[in-house]
């Protein structure tokens, strides 16, 4: 079974940085777009970007663009994301998510890690 687990989160300072990272396993990594997604408490998920499989056509929403940074190793099946300047806004829980090339939808997702930033 494809298992996608995030790491990385915690509670951090406004104009803080972390990294998230989100380990894939039992599929083949390199055919699937990799995305990050957030949902803050009483919102809906929303996606943050994704990365292709070819680590091109990075794609973020304008509300994280130029402060985060999506990348992935196809080689250690890994895919990141590196969070700067971090605002209270940005408090949320964050998923990872794989999509076959191919596929409208995302098909796997995983359990999400906590990212907390105060004022």
């Amino acid at each position: 079974q494809v298992q996608l687990v995030e790491s990385g989160g915690g509670l951090v300072q406004a104009g803080e940085s972390l990294r998230l990272s989100c380990a894939a396993s039992r599929l083949t990594f390199s055919t699937y777009t990799m995305g990050w997604f957030r949902q803050a408490p009483g919102k809906e998920r929303r996606i943050v970007g994704s990365v292709a499989w070819s680590g091109d056509a990075i794609v973020y929403s304008d509300s994280v663009k130029g402060r985060f940074t999506i990348s992935r190793d196809n080689a250690k099946n890994m895919v990141y994301l590196q969070l700067n300047s971090l605002k209270p806004e940005d408090t949320a829980v964050y998923y990872c998510a794989a999509r076959k090339i191919g596929s409208g939808t995302y098909d796997y997702w995983g359990q999400g890690t906590q990212v907390t930033v105060s004022s």
